[in-house]
């Protein structure tokens, strides 16, 4: 897989965006997280979606100018309509609110209605996490049902993503899961591929578990709740927690009558400063403990490598992302290479890769 210099990407990723009509900072906010995605190794999230949000911006589901509204704020928690803005832009903006209050409340929430996508969880931790703090982020999208409630048949609710970060006095420990098995990236992925999940990882329109992605894509089936046919009501009960937390604490979801935008998602944010509490140098000795405990933990006859903490991963791949560029896959950079040539953008040079 070719790679390109990060500051290069993101001048390439800014400069298309921008060409397409989004406001100048939001499209470096929204160029830095896309890249991030891919340089902690969440391709799904990272500039595999330019093509996309710039045909978002080309048909007005995305607004690229303007700010958002402040519904609510009371100091150590606010509410913001985004109005279908930059998700990206948003959660930044307003991580970088709470980050900015949080050592005089401890804890400051914020929960953001009518925001455009908001690319990968994980890629906003570090902003945190850098700082010695506790960050919790959740997502829904209230105008999309993908997911049925454990013993139901019809959906209900969307993946839900779920994340958390938490400083050590190393890596940071980086908690980015779905509350469904699967997502509706990877459905429609291996659907489009003809191919099957791993295992039964859906059901079928009557309620009977699948392997077949396109009986969710084309035959009014749901994808599982995290836990599958015998454990699903964990993932359903964690999916109506990120319900609640983004759509009830923000005033807007599934239960109003008009309809929202097709992708007008919901968010909560939570950021805690272990300072106020017992201390950060206390915080840093549990989980500098644990992430320990469990890497030296020893690993599993199925398991080919040792034991890793969540964020391992991400934190390598970064690092040789940082070192020896950015990857790409050919066919991402082909499709933002026609956006390129319409919009007058010169392509970024590929880096070579050391042996």
């Amino acid at each position: 897989m070719p790679r390109f210099d990060r500051a290069a990407l993101l001048t390439f990723a800014e400069t298309l965006l921008t060409r397409a009509g989004m406001e100048a900072d939001k499209a470096a906010v929204t160029a830095e997280v896309l890249v991030e995605g891919d340089m902690i190794g969440h391709e799904t999230h990272g500039l595999q979606l330019m093509h996309w949000y710039l045909e978002c911006l080309a048909d007005g589901s995305l607004n690229g100018t303007g700010s958002h509204e402040v519904v609510a704020d009371k100091g150590a928690g606010f509410v913001w309509d985004g109005r279908l803005l930059p998700g990206a832009w948003l959660m930044s903006k307003a991580l970088d609110q709470a980050i900015e209050r949080v050592a005089d409340h401890g804890i400051v929430g914020a929960a953001l209605r009518n925001c455009h996508h908001t690319c990968a969880l994980s890629a906003y931790m570090r902003k945190a996490t850098d700082r010695g703090l506790i960050v919790q982020i959740s997502v829904s999208n209230p105008a999309a049902r993908r997911v049925a409630p454990y013993g139901g048949t019809q959906a209900v609710l969307t993946p839900n993503p779920l994340a958390m970060g938490f400083p050590t006095s190393g890596d940071p420990i980086l908690i980015d899961v779905s509350t469904s098995i699967t997502t509706t990236t990877m459905t429609q992925l291996l659907a489009k591929k003809g191919e099957r999940y791993p295992g039964q990882w859906a059901l079928t329109a009557g309620g009977q578990p699948t392997d077949d992605p396109r009986e969710v894509t084309e035959r009014g089936g749901t994808m599982m709740p995290l836990g599958g046919a015998r454990k699903g009501h964990k993932g359903y009960g964690l999916s109506m927690m990120v319900d609640l937390l983004g759509q009830g604490l923000s005033g807007k979801g599934r239960a109003n009558t008009e309809a929202p935008g097709p992708l007008a998602q919901s968010a909560f944010l939570q950021v805690i400063d272990p300072a106020f509490f017992a201390g950060l140098d206390a915080f840093t000795e549990q989980s500098d403990w644990l992430a320990d405990a469990c890497r030296t933990n020893p690993p599993a006859p199925w398991n080919r490598g040792a034991v890793r903490v969540p964020g391992d991963s991400a934190s390598a791949k970064r690092r040789e992302a940082l070192a020896q560029g950015v990857p790409v896959a050919d066919n991402d950079m082909a499709r933002m290479a026609k956006h390129a040539e319409r919009l007058g953008v010169p392509l970024p040079a590929a880096v070579a890769v050391p042996a």
